[in-house]
């Protein structure tokens, strides 16, 4: 442990000895967050289910649902590969573990991951003992590695990701990021960018190599036309309704796409238009918008009550993890945190589904994902509100147009498939005694 690992442990450590306390006093009312802190400080950690037991234990952290999704579609291509290993799979967040619960039932092993202290990583491991750890995207953290390095476990990132941002975050603590990445047996990026991100901040080069994003080969990217009708009838739109979706809005979008919707009804009456926050604690803020405006309103929840239908042109989404499937009935659709400066959001979500993409200038979280699109015509940039509102009304006034551009997002989507299989070949590879490796 150098220098900057151990003034990392340290204030972690003491940081832990202030904060612990009041969220143990919070969460311990409530016994699902209750359990949730409990494992993550490294305790009430239950045995194993029995699931692939005698084979190599692979532990795959995923953060939250979207790469829940991904790690799903890894382990389904290790399968469809022949690679025989046990899961044992971490989430941070409570979404996260109800979503890998639900997608892992009765073949894997679903843990809440241990916060990145000395203590409870080393008790995770000496009772789960791994023989790999498999970090989704990129979770840089120094006590799972090192721990990990230390008790002869390999470690692995895949459908690794680095933001531009993240990057220059980063870069202010190369000399602690340095080290652990140097532990690290391999990086399966998702793209060119995201490699020499990973370099820069000390990956050893010949570690780290460019196999594509594992989310497009989720199983449930797609959604049968029987599904998509479900949809339909329960937000009560024909298949020629105009359908503008706002997906991940943040910040102050949510008043501008208010203004944007204003705009846009003068001009199309019929036009149903559906916001989905990034945070559900926003849901409220844009009905306060949507009621100072005078505009008719419902959430998405209140659909679901006996007897109520969608009656408003404007629904909130107040839900988590609808979003995706939603995207299917839009006409256009738009990725927030983009008019913003944070980031963008992913936009291959709603290409999938044949629809054209409208972002803001802010998309450097996403920017492969946003050049893919553009660069095949199914994606474009807008300036600001006003950019947006012409934009989307040109497309909704010619649906033909809107449909052309759809396709182009779809194709571009296909052509990049085959991501998850390339990421199973490389945890493959470091998996102890593996009886086939046939990928």
């Amino acid at each position: 442990m150098n220098i900057y690992h151990f003034a990392y442990n340290f204030f972690t450590f003491g940081l832990s000895l202030i904060v612990l306390p009041a969220i143990w006093c919070h969460e311990r009312k409530d016994p699902e967050r209750k359990l949730a802190l409990t494992q993550r400080l490294g305790y009430d950690l239950r045995p194993l289910d029995p699931v692939g037991s005698g084979r190599p234990l692979v532990w795959i952290h995923a953060v939250s649902v979207g790469e829940v999704k991904a790690a799903e579609a890894i382990v389904d291509a290790m399968k469809v590969s022949g690679i025989k290993a046990a899961i044992l799979l971490t989430t941070t967040t409570m979404t996260g573990q109800r979503d890998a619960c639900r997608r892992f039932a009765g073949r894997a092993t679903v843990r809440y991951a241990p916060v990145d202290l000395w203590g409870a990583t080393r008790r995770f491991l000496w009772v789960y003992r791994p023989d790999l750890l498999v970090c989704m995207e990129t979770e840089i953290w120094p006590n799972w590695i090192a721990n990990a390095h230390g008790a002869g476990i390999k470690t692995v990132f895949v459908n690794g990701r680095i933001s531009d941002r993240s990057s220059h975050s980063y870069m202010k603590i190369r000399r602690l990021m340095k080290p652990v990445l140097e532990r690290v047996d391999a990086f399966s990026m998702i793209s060119e960018a995201d490699a020499r991100r990973i370099i820069s901040l000390g990956a050893p080069a010949h570690r780290v190599q460019v196999n594509g994003n594992a989310k497009m080969d989720a199983p449930d990217l797609y959604r049968s036309e029987v599904g998509i009708q479900t949809l339909r009838q329960f937000y009560a739109v024909e298949e020629n309704t105009p359908v503008f979706i706002a997906g991940s809005i943040r910040g102050a979008e949510a008043d501008i796409l208010m203004t944007v919707y204003e705009r846009l009804a003068t001009q199309i009456p019929e036009l149903v238009f559906i916001l989905a926050p990034r945070h559900l604690s926003r849901s409220s803020r844009i009905a306060d918008i949507a009621r100072a405006k005078g505009v008719e309103w419902q959430y998405r929840t209140q659909l679901g009550e006996p007897g109520v239908a969608r009656s408003a042109p404007v629904v909130i989404l107040d839900t988590i993890g609808e979003l995706r499937d939603v995207y299917s009935i839009a006409s256009v659709v738009f990725c927030g945190a983009s008019l913003v400066p944070l980031g963008g959001q992913n936009v291959l979500e709603a290409a999938v589904w044949a629809k054209p993409v409208l972002f803001g200038p802010s998309m450097e979280d996403f920017e492969e994902a946003r050049t893919l699109l553009e660069t095949a015509g199914g994606g474009i940039c807008v300036k600001d509100g006003m950019d947006l509102a012409e934009r989307a009304l040109h497309l909704l006034m010619h649906p033909g147009e809107a449909r052309r551009l759809g396709r182009l997002a779809k194709r571009a989507v296909l052509s990049n498939q085959g991501a998850a299989r390339r990421h199973a070949r490389v945890v493959a590879e470091l998996l102890p005694d593996i009886e086939s490796r046939a990928l």
